[in-house]
């Protein structure tokens, strides 16, 4: 065995540049103890080079709050940086929840952190203590100025799968939620493009919040299939995607052939942005974004066969689903347009954005309920944030922040909801946070059925609600790793 083990060192030696085979003389103990050191050396940095982790890198590519559609920026700058030294970078993160909430009407929760539907939210009162959401990601170094990016998505309370609840399989399972392939390096080059499933170049669409997305997020973030260039130079980047049309992953719909079906590139968006340092201290961020296809498009769909009216004067109820679905079909493209700003200065950051539709959504008119004309999706979000200093090791971010999405004239039931945020959080390092909000809610306007027609209403009236208002106390943790 001990024979076998030397001719085996011996032979790694050659690889190392020793030379010993190529000489009678036998190495010493010391010699080959030596050897043996350089090989695991060699060995160790391989393995190094091969595959590494970077939890800063890995929680701010994953973050859902900040930077939330300029993460290949951000990648290009982390490899210029010096922060990807390997071939593979793995990480991943969790976000955990505890948290009480309350509404005023029975099972109507208007918090957008967690999908309105009664499979999970019952009655008045709710309590959670849960996993939010988990990620894992791998970025590839995959030869000079290419990198490749997938992520992985486990989502229980945001995923689609509506009629299941959190411990149901159809939320409780894994999907690809980014992948694509990136050209570009910084220090060569201004230019970057990428192709793949990625965010649409579309508004600002971040949070002041430690966690709750603002409202412009919810509405107006998009995530599709497409082709992205952009240019990143002395403060100044511009972007621009073409996008494949038919009904994507997240707020993009432009018709193919009068359907939904993806098999066309007949959508794009474009965005331009730039910082103007105002002092030394302080920069401004403006920035302005079109799209060609939102998915505010859809018409109020109805199939008057299939009310059923249940005995003489019994209202007429709808048992399949009708009105406004919000990955059907459109007859023609809505676009919209978003303009946005921040400031930040010494632990100071205000925010302000601002997105709409430039035509009405057809959908948002129920032909039952006439006295209300169709309407644009309209949205905007102010909030700030601020760092303090209360004795503990890093500082403590507190922070507030307002957002409102209008659907409907004055006076309908689908008319708008608001969001107001409370928060503060705090690093206990760079890749984990704890963190606190308050919220409230006023206003039940989910965007399936908003303007009525849902499975099992009576016809002319809709399941929206000015008057629900929903109160959530959450703490939470988001860590990186």
């Amino acid at each position: 065995m001990k024979l076998k083990l030397l001719k085996i060192i011996i032979m790694l030696s050659i690889s190392t540049g020793y030379g010993y085979a190529a000489t009678n003389e036998a190495p010493t103990n010391a010699e080959l103890y030596e050897m043996l050191k350089a090989n695991q050396q060699q060995l160790s940095e391989a393995k190094k080079n091969l595959v590494g982790t970077n939890s800063e890198y890995s929680y701010k590519v994953l973050d859902h709050a900040e930077s939330t559609n300029t993460k290949q920026l951000y990648q290009l700058q982390a490899i210029r940086d010096g922060m990807l030294q390997s071939k593979l970078t793995l990480g991943g993160q969790v976000t955990a929840l505890v948290n009480y909430q309350k509404a005023n009407e029975d099972s109507k929760f208007g918090w957008l952190m967690r999908h309105p539907t009664s499979a999970n939210q019952i009655g008045e009162t709710v309590s959670e203590a849960v996993i939010h959401s988990s990620n894992l990601n791998v970025t590839a170094k995959l030869a000079d100025s290419f990198t490749g990016y997938v992520e992985l998505l486990y989502n229980p309370e945001q995923n689609f799968a509506s009629g299941s609840s959190i411990t149901g399989l159809p939320r409780n399972n894994v999907n690809v939620r980014r992948a694509y392939i990136l050209w570009g390096d910084l220090a060569k080059s201004p230019v970057y493009a990428s192709v793949g499933k990625m965010d649409i170049p579309f508004g600002l669409n971040d949070t002041v919040s430690p966690f709750t997305n603002s409202t412009n997020w919810h509405s107006f973030a998009g995530l599709a299939y497409g082709g992205l260039v952009g240019y990143s130079k002395d403060n100044l980047h511009l972007r621009a995607m073409i996008i494949q049309g038919g009904a994507q992953f997240r707020n993009a719909n432009s018709p193919v052939k009068g359907t939904n079906v993806p098999s066309l590139i007949n959508n794009y968006a474009l965005d331009a942005n730039v910082d103007i340092k105002v002092s030394e201290n302080a920069t401004v961020h403006v920035g302005a974004s079109y799209q060609y296809g939102s998915s505010y498009c859809q018409s109020y769909e109805d199939d008057p066969t299939t009310h059923v009216v249940a005995g003489p004067g019994a209202p007429t109820i709808n048992p399949e689903p009708q009105g406004v679905r919000h990955f059907n079909a459109c007859m023609d493209n809505n676009d919209s347009v978003s303009l946005y700003s921040t400031y930040t200065a010494d632990g100071l950051k205000l925010l302000v954005e601002y997105a709409e539709t430039l035509k009405v959504w057809p959908g948002t008119f129920n032909p039952y309920i006439p006295e209300f004309a169709a309407a644009k999706n309209k949205t905007f979000t102010v909030g700030a944030r601020q760092s303090a200093n209360v004795g503990l090791a890093n500082d403590v971010d507190f922070s507030v922040e307002f957002s409102r999405f209008e659907a409907g004239p004055s006076g309908s039931p689908w008319e708008k909801q608001d969001q107001l945020v409370l928060g503060a959080s705090y690093y206990v390092a760079p890749n984990v946070n704890l963190f606190a909000e308050a919220i409230r809610v006023e206003g039940w306007v989910p965007l399936n059925f908003l303007s009525g027609g849902n499975p099992g209403s009576e016809v002319g009236t809709s399941w929206s609600s000015q008057t629900s208002t929903t109160e959530v106390f959450t703490l939470g943790i988001q860590a990186a790793f």
